[in-house]
Order: structure tokens, then C-alpha cells, then sequence
């Protein structure tokens, strides 16, 4: 159910009246600790199938437990009968593999996953099913990253030493494509800032690229030796040691960047037109169907303009196809696609305020806008060429909600095609026929369904719903919206206990992360199960979106430039203002939460936000911009010395007089993303003011706290909850 609140009045009355009928539930189970936090059963969910793809219109591939054996092994599917049969074998192959290698944990696969790619202590072994050979492709013990078979199968490509090779896997020969690798230079591995802020952590720094005939190979070559160095202490052993890494933060040089194409015949490599020096980023390359061009993104270090280029794969010559320039900030097109037959490339741009589908042909001209209007198309699912039809993903209606939607090249044939509330993820076989929806809401566990092109159901496939989660109580979730004094509508999820009394005061722990673009409120299931057990013990617990989170398009994310910490806290507090007015609501127990960006969130909650926020847990948090990477900072912030007023402002520090409530701090001390300096400067300053504070320190733990850790970090957060917000001691053992 959805709830508008009205812009000038609150109207308790009306949230009163949805929860003042009596609740009347059969006696149910209540979680233990042990078996949300510490993954121990009864589980209340269960694994969903693992669908690989789509082969056509009408079979898809499953990876599944033969009978037979206790092997997963890829099955072909029946879409709509279901009838199964054997694709793979992969028992066939267990004991024919040496020891420690199996085809679920190969590195790499072809398309049709008949050739597979192994790596055994740093070595590379190579399998082909349907020619049935096995063998090892390398022996020399040293460490290869990112092995990654050819289009064709018959080459593999990797990183060793920070140096790019390719092995010719029937000629049984290793080219080495870059001879200059050293402590700073990188070919086909990416820099740090690079594998956080543009390629993205999924790329494990893979920073090379085949092209569609396996003939060439584009990668990226790095150069950190403008990037300050940033010393990290590791505290183990007798004397500990230290280590380096190069981290470029807000105002420091960029890395030095060139784009190469090398010949795998000849291991000769050409250079894009792009001048390695410049102040400026390339990233995001597509090779062109035919093999002959490659289209590279270029943003400058202000990164209010985005440029498309198309580079000669044999001179390195580059025209421009593209340029857009924005009075904000632009975005990396990451899922620029390029048509196979030539005709041209469509493009997600959020240019106009709101990200939206354009289509380009090969010179750049448009050809026809594919979507307009107050929403967001949130992915590019599908493009079929031969019926000319675009599948993607929006949030158009409802901002927390995710539907699939298509649409006609030209523009024509809008058309919605999943309609239950709720949040789709979708995969479209080759011709649209069929679909497989990833679905779930706030009320409904995560399924997997099987439609037809119109979005019609035709079975379930997976429902992850055990067996045993009706036997235990879950609290009462809720998506609705409060109007902020100047007009904007921003969701809140809440989940509540089950036998909620409106004539109690509970406690408010929000949840946030926070940063531009970053939905935490959407129509769905959350695969944590944290909210329920908070919502058990007596305590409300929310998520909140600000106007900058992506609810309001790119107009309400660009609020949000050149002042981090301003807005988006502002909104925070306006909330918590609203909860504070309600009946049901303890106006002294109101928390936040959040790590990373929502540390820092928490962080200026509790200060700039004090006397409406009275707790918070702030973990690995930003505390000042000045100290966080140049690429994620200054794409929203500008240089600190562009923007000194807007830095000054989003320092946690500089509103550290202002804390009067109570926080519990926690960081990794080797967190080579958000440095523990960043919570040491704020421990400091409270330290000189006299304040109180709790603060736990993880000496081994990077960004984020990982096993077994973990379990200490939620235990000792669940602590602190129970003590400031239930007025009692937590006991983790209690059934």
C-alpha cells in the first residue's frame, strides 16, 4: 500500500487510521539472531534455478543436480514444457579433470559453453567438449589475471606482471603483446582509480578487449607516476609492514592513459589519437561489427562533457561521433550498444534530466529519440536488429517500481509489457517470444516467471519462498511518500512490527547510503532479513531517499552538484523531523545508519542534524571529500580548489560542534578505498572537543568489515541498538 502524504499537512489522523485496526495473527515463530545475522536455519528463503542464457525462441540453459549425480551440470530446457535433457555432463568430466578443477569454477567459457578456461596455482589448462581435448596451456608458476577466451575460441588472453600476453592455444605459443611493465605502469590492468570509479569492481581491473574476428586486441595502458602515493599499515606479525598504493585524491594528477590495438598476429601495437598527458579520461571502448573500428568514450577531468570517438584499428586515427555536454556532471555510457549490421548505436543519455534511449547512426546524426518523459529508463535489456525492437527496463509510473517496457527503432510502438507492482529484471530470448522475469515486491519473495512477448504468464519456473517462512512472523512493510516543505515527494520503506499499537512509542533507525543516483526505497524483497528482526524486537525500521537519489531524474541528482552534504541532509532531516511528530514515534530515539557514503551520511545526520538525530552508526566512512579519490569527488564536487566553499561545507568536521547525540564509528584499518583517515580526523576532532563516543577499530578488514569479522561488527552494532534504542541488553544466544 501507498501512502501520499499532502505537502501542508501531515495528517496524522490518516496514518493512525491505517494501522489502528486490530492486528490479529496465529501464533508464529520469532527469528533468532543466530539465524538472521549468522546464516543459521531454518532458512526462510531458497536458492532460485541458475539459468546461464537463452540458445533461441525456445530452449534456455540451467545449470542443475542431475539424479543421477551430486555434480550440478548444464541442462537444456523446454521453456514452456519443461522438458529437460543433458547439455553438458559435467560429471562425465570430474574425474577426467585434474584435482581442484571443475567446470562451475572455470575462469572463463565460450558462448556455448563448450570450451573452458582453468587456472591452477597461477597456471592456465584448457578444455574443448566438443573436440574433446584437455590440456595445459602454461608452466612457468607466475601469477595470470583475467584469462579471457577469443570470440572464436581459439586464443587467450591475459595479464601476468602487469604485462599483456596472448597464448595461440593449437599453435601452443605465448606472445607477449607489452614489455614495460613496472611498479607504475600497467597494460590491460587498470589503475585503481580506474577499476573503482569507471570500469567498476566487476571488471577485477581487466582493462583489454577482443574484437568480434579475434584478430586484434584493444587494452588500456596505465601510468600512475603523477598519482601521490598512499601508505596503508598492516599490523600483523612481529613488526608489522606497510603498504603502498597510488590513490589520487580530490585535486591530485590523474593517471596517464593510452588506449592501444594490438595485431595478434604480428604483436604490433597501434596507439589512438589520444594524448596520454591531458587532463582528461578514455574508457568504455565497442568494437564495431566489423572489426575495423573502435568506439572510445572520452570525458575531460571536469567531467561536464562526454565525447564518442571512432578510432581506425590500423592508424589510430579518431573522428568524433558524439558530444554532449551537461552544466552538471556527465555519466560513462556503460552499456553503449553498437548495432552488428552497421546502421548505428543508441545511447542511454540523461542529458534533458532524465536518462532516456537515442539512437545514432554510425556518423552521429540522430536518427530518432526512442523514449521521453518524467522517468528513467534504468537498462538497455535487449535489442533485436531483425524486428527492430528495444527492450529496457524504467521506472515510468512509479519511481520505486521497475517494469519492461519495448519499443520500435523510430520511436513507434511504445509499449509495456510486465504490469504487476513490483520490480522486474527481465532476459528476452533472441526473437522476444519468451521472457524470464526476476520478480518480486514488498509482499512477495522473489520469483522466477516465464511470459510470453505480451508479458503473459505462462508458468513459474522458481519461487524462493521456503517451505517454512509462514511459520514465522514477519513485520509489515510499507512504501509511501512525504512531501517536503518545498514540493518534492520522497519515498520512504518502512518495515513495522507485526503487532504494531499505535498507542506505543517506538524507536526510528533509518537505513541509507545516500549518494547521487543511489536508490535504497524500491517495491521489492530484500534478500536480508534484517528489517524483520529489528521490526520484531521494537524498532521502526526505514530506508529514506533523498531528492538527489534518482526518484526525480538527473534534474534532482544535479541539485545535489558542487554540495554533498547539503540537500540530500537537509531532506534526511526533514524526514526525521516528520517521524519525530508522530504519535507512535519515540522523538528521542531517533537513529541512522549507513557505511561508505551512508557513513558519511550518518555522520552529517548527527551533527549537522543534532537534536533531531540522537544515535547513529557511522561504519568506514567519508568524513571530508578532501581526502576521498578524484574521480568519484570531483565528478560531483569540482576540485577543491574550484570549490573550496563546497568542500568547507561537506566536511564532517566542520560541523562537529554541533554533535550532542551519541555514534558508534567503525573502519577497516587496510581499507584502501575510503581510508581509515577519515575516521581518525573526526575521532580527533571529537577527542579535542570532549566528546563522547564509541569507536571500534578492524585491524586487518578493508572497505567494508569481511568474515569472519562480520559477525563481530553486527553483533556489536546490534549492541549498541539495543542499548540506546531498547533500553535493555542484546544477548545474541537467546531463542
Amino acid at each position: 500500500m501507498k501512502l501520499q502524504i499532502p505537502p501542508k499537512f501531515f495528517l496524522i489522523i490518516i496514518v493512525t487510521m491505517l494501522f489502528s485496526t486490530p492486528l490479529t495473527h496465529a501464533q508464529k515463530k520469532q527469528f533468532t539472531y543466530n539465524q538472521i545475522f549468522n546464516m543459521a536455519g531454518p532458512r526462510l528463503t531458497k536458492f532460485l534455478p541458475t539459468i546461464r542464457k537463452w540458445i533461441d525462441d525456445k530452449y534456455y540453459l540451467e545449470y542443475k543436480t542431475l539424479h543421477e549425480s551430486r555434480t550440478k551440470s548444464l541442462i537444456k530446457v523446454n521453456a514452456v514444457t519443461g522438458e529437460e535433457e543433458v547439455y553438458v555432463d559435467y560429471s562425465e568430466w570430474k574425474n577426467q579433470l585434474p584435482e581442484g578443477l571443475n567446470l562451475q569454477q572455470a575462469l572463463d567459457n565460450s558462448d556455448d559453453y563448450m570450451i573452458f578456461l582453468f587456472r591452477k596455482k597461477n597456471d592456465l589448462f584448457y578444455l574443448s567438449i566438443e573436440e574433446n581435448v584437455f590440456k595445459r596451456l602454461t608452466d612457468d608458476g607466475e601469477e595470470k589475471l583475467n584469462p579471457t577466451l577469443s570470440p572464436d575460441g581459439r586464443f587467450a588472453a591475459y595479464t601476468k606482471a602487469r604485462d599483456l600476453y596472448v597464448y595461440d592455444i593449437e599453435a601452443e605459443t605465448e606472445t607477449r603483446i607489452t614489455n614495460d611493465a613496472s611498479d607504475v605502469v600497467y597494460n590491460g590492468y587498470s589503475s585503481w582509480v580506474y577499476y573503482e570509479e569507471i570500469l567498476g569492481r566487476s571488471s577485477r581491473h581487466r582493462a583489454f578487449w577482443w574484437s568480434p574476428d579475434s584478430r586484434k586486441l584493444a587494452y588500456m595502458r596505465f601510468d600512475d607516476t603523477p598519482v601521490p602515493e598512499y601508505t596503508l599499515y598492516n599490523p600483523d606479525g612481529v613488526r608489522g609492514e606497510w603498504e603502498t598504493t597510488y590513490y589520487p585524491e580530490a585535486g591530485d594528477p590523474l593517471p596517464y592513459v593510452k588506449m592501444g590495438i594490438a595485431d595478434i598476429k604480428t604483436g604490433k601495437t597501434t596507439w589512438a589519437d589520444f594524448d596520454e598527458y591531458a587532463d582528461e579520461m578514455i574508457a568504455w571502448p565497442n568494437w564495431t561489427p566489423d572489426s575495423d573500428d573502435l568506439i572510445v568514450q572520452w570525458i575531460p577531468r571536469s567531467m561536464d562533457n562526454i565525447k564518442l570517438y571512432k578510432v581506425n584499428s590500423s592508424t589510430g586515427n579518431k573522428e568524433e561521433i558524439y558530444n554532449e555536454k551537461q552544466q552538471s556532471w556527465v555519466e560513462w555510457f556503460e552499456d553503449l550498444f553498437v548495432f552488428n549490421n552497421g546502421s548505428g548505436f543508441i545511447v542511454r543519455s540523461d542529458k534533458d534530466g532524465w536518462r532516456h534511449l537515442y539512437y545514432y547512426d554510425p556518423y552521429g546524426s540522430l536518427k530518432a529519440r526512442l523514449t521521453s518523459g518524467e522517468w528513467t529508463v534504468k537498462k538497455i535489456v535487449s535489442v533485436d536488429g531483425v524486428n527492430e525492437t528495444v527492450y529496457f527496463e524504467a521506472n515510468k509510473g512509479e519511481s520505486t517500481e521497475q517494469q519492461l517496457f519495448k519499443v520500435n527503432l523510430d520511436g513507434s510502438g511504445f509499449e509495456q509489457i510486465t504490469n504487476k507492482e513490483g520490480t522486474h529484471s527481465c532476459t528476452i530470448s533472441p526473437g522476444g517470444k519468451l521472457i524470464i522475469d526476476r520478480f518480486s515486491n514488498i509482499e512477495t519473495p522473489t520469483e522466477l516467471l516465464l511470459l510470453d512477448g505480451e508479458g503473459e504468464l505462462i508458468r513459474t519456473l522458481g519461487d524462493s519462498k521456503s517451505e517454512v517462512m509462514d511459520e514465522f512472523q514477519l513485520g509489515k512493510t510499507n512504501i509511501f511518500r512525504i512531501t517536503t516543505k518545498d514540493g518534492y515527494k520522497l519515498p520512504v520503506k518502512w518495515v513495522l512490527p507485526a503487532d504494531f499499537d499505535e498507542s506505543k512509542k517506538y524507536p526510528v533507525l533509518y537505513s541509507v547510503y545516500g549518494g547521487p543516483g543511489s536508490m535504497s526505497v524500491t517495491n521489492s524483497w530484500s534478500r536480508f532479513l534484517s528489517p524483520h528482526y529489528y521490526a520484531q524486537e521494537g524498532i521502526i525500521y526505514a530506508q529514506i531517499d533523498h531528492r538527489g537519489a534518482g526518484h526525480h531524474g538527473k534534474k534532482g541528482e544535479a541539485l545535489l552538484y558542487r554540495s554533498l552534504g547539503k540537500i540530500d541532509i537537509d531532506d534526511y532531516i526533514e524526514i526525521a523531523e516528520w517521524f519525530s511528530k508522530q504519535p507512535f514515534i519515540d522523538s528521542n530515539k531517533i537513529a541512522i545508519n549507513g557505511g561508505s557514503y551512508g557513513g558519511y551520511a550518518a555522520l552529517m545526520a548527527i551533527t549537522r542534524g543534532a537534536g533531531v538525530f540522537d544515535y547513529a552508526v557511522a561504519e568506514y566512512s567519508v568524513t571530508d571529500w578532501r581526502l576521498y579519490d578524484n574521480v568519484y569527488t570531483e565528478r560531483y564536487m569540482d576540485t577543491p580548489e574550484e570549490n573550496p566553499e563546497g568542500y568547507e561545507f561537506g566536511s564532517v568536521i566542520t560541523h562537529a560542534d554541533k554533535y550532542v547525540g551519541y555514534v558508534l564509528i567503525t573502519h577497516g584499518l587496510l581499507d584502501d578505498n575510503v581510508h581509515a583517515q577519515n575516521s581518525f580526523q573526526i575521532i580527533d576532532k571529537f577527542e579535542d572537543m570532549n566528546k563522547d563516543f564509541e569507536f571500534i577499530l578492524y585491524p586487518d578488514a578493508r572497505h567494508g568489515v569481511g568474515f569472519p569479522k562480520f559477525f563481530h561488527a553486527a553483533r556489536e552494532k546490534m549492541q549498541f541498538w539495543f542499548t540506546h534504542l531498547l533500553d535493555r541488553d542484546f544477548d545474541p544466544e537467546k531463542d
